[in-house]
């Protein structure tokens, strides 16, 4: 671990403009590095540097499969760096290392799954009789700006460059405060694979400074954003004075309909991904669990459990897949998290277990399980962004389906039954953009993500998100006699 991270603008590693931060490690709240600090000159600078390169044709002249060989190459040279980024994922953001290794071969997907697509991103010819010719085109937007979540950098960060850059963007990362340091493993691919300088800029820098420049600086062309819903609010009024497209993805408070035919000893499995994969930090958690009250008493028993058999510390140290949890990460977050169980307990909530804080230093809270919990309860309605699962009971599908879409939010959701046109039918019924049906997170790079409500709007994942790039153009010919 390097003791000083530096921010990377047109081909450059650089000092920033505000300063300093230091970047702690949440299961030991000691530092564990500094990081440069950009300010607003900085985010002009990489802002231009992405413009020259745009509007340079470096990669818009480049054959659509040259530019994917490209893009796929990043994917690889994370694999070949896999340990040393998996390394630092773990001591920066708390998660255990080998969900931080998972999560860098997660990113290398996205670059190998787009970097495929390079070559499909084609226009179509439209008739119009015979003295025309017309057909259709799709430009890149030309300036990226993407503001990245604290709780998924390596992996949020490759979902949006690798569609960027496929179809031709020059991008302009902005690092999350309390995760910096692995983004700037994406500068040394960038170099590593040979992209032009000021293609891919990598700095940090407070979102109220840095985020807000880049938000609003007129030279950027679209912005995609994955965090709160006060800050995407934020980030969306600053865009539209520019009139600049927005992906906006804010979160959640999803909610897993378990009927009473569903298989409970298999939906263990489901809980523990479910909730306590990432210390729950995860916008599509399975938070809240609305089951049949016939089978709520047997739930209950098995997510206790599932909560009471993790082990919880720091996750340099947890190497191995299985029943284990890092730390959360941050205290401030923690405490939120454990703010929040508290005041559902004052609310009549029961706390079957977990809910507090460890005694030991470091951001770690108690995997927990609420029971008692009702839809007008805030812990059922905010999101917690913790290991925190709420239960909830219903009669009928009706009432599953009513508690399910209560809130703001409609990011995923998730049906539970042996019964597949019971599926299908409480499926569409759900108001979330994706929606798991017997497992709890199924699908992949390949499947559109987005949400309805509150969670945003556009699609990241998929092919949809390519479309999130790119803008269409007509080309109209009057053909001669």
């Amino acid at each position: 671990m390097q003791d000083y991270w530096q921010n990377y603008i047109d081909g450059a590693f650089v000092d920033g403009g505000a300063g300093r931060i230091d970047v702690l490690d949440p299961a030991t709240s000691e530092v564990l590095a500094q990081q440069a600090l950009a300010n607003a000159a900085d985010v002009d600078r990489a802002v231009q540097a992405a413009k020259r390169v745009h509007q340079s044709g470096a990669l818009t002249d480049m054959r659509p499969i040259e530019r994917g060989r490209i893009v796929q190459a990043i994917g690889r040279w994370l694999l070949d760096h896999l340990d040393e980024i998996a390394r630092d994922l773990s001591l920066e953001q708390g998660k255990p290392l080998w969900e931080a290794e998972k999560e860098v071969r997660g990113a290398a997907l996205y670059f190998e799954y787009y970097g495929n697509q390079a070559s499909t991103v084609e226009g179509r010819s439209i008739p119009l009789g015979s003295g025309y010719f017309d057909w259709t085109e799709n430009e890149p937007f030309g300036v990226s700006a993407q503001i990245i979540p604290w709780n998924y950098p390596v992996e949020m960060t490759a979902r949006g460059l690798a569609a960027a850059l496929t179809t031709g963007n020059a991008c302009v990362i902005k690092s999350p405060e309390l995760t910096p340091l692995t983004n700037t493993y994406y500068a040394r691919a960038a170099e590593a694979v040979g992209l032009p300088n000021g293609t891919v800029n990598v700095l940090c820098g407070y979102g109220h400074e840095a985020g807000a420049a880049l938000s609003a600086h007129p030279d950027v062309r679209q912005i995609v954003f994955t965090g709160s819903v006060p800050t995407g609010i934020a980030i969306a009024t600053a865009a539209a004075q520019n009139l600049v497209p927005c992906v906006l993805e804010l979160g959640g408070k999803s909610a897993a309909i378990v009927h009473e035919d569903a298989d409970l000893e298999a939906f263990e499995d489901d809980i523990r991904w479910g909730i306590y994969f990432n210390a729950g930090q995860v916008c599509s958690a399975m938070s809240r669990i609305v089951v049949h009250k016939s089978r709520k008493d047997e739930l209950i028993e098995r997510a206790e459990k599932v909560a009471k058999s993790l082990s919880v510390g720091p996750g340099i140290e947890r190497t191995e897949s299985g029943l284990n949890m890092g730390s959360m990460v941050s205290e401030a977050q923690r405490d939120r998290a454990a703010g929040m169980v508290r005041t559902a307990e004052q609310a009549g909530a029961r706390i079957v277990t977990g809910g507090r804080p460890l005694n030991r230093p470091g951001a770690f809270l108690e995997p927990t399980v609420l029971d008692n919990v009702t839809p007008d309860m805030e812990i059922a309605q905010q999101e917690v962004f913790g290991p925190v699962l709420s239960v909830l009971s219903f009669e009928n599908d009706n009432d599953a389906i009513e508690i399910a879409n209560s809130t703001d939010f409609g990011l995923v959701g998730g049906v539970f039954t042996k019964d597949l046109n019971r599926a299908t039918r409480v499926a569409r019924k759900i108001r979330a953009g994706q929606v798991f049906v017997n497992e709890w997170f199924a699908g992949g790079v390949e499947t559109p993500f987005g949400g309805f409500g509150k969670s945003g709007y556009g699609r990241e994942k998929g092919r949809e998100a390519l479309w999130n790039y790119v803008q269409t153009k007509n080309i109209a010919v009057k053909l001669g006699d």
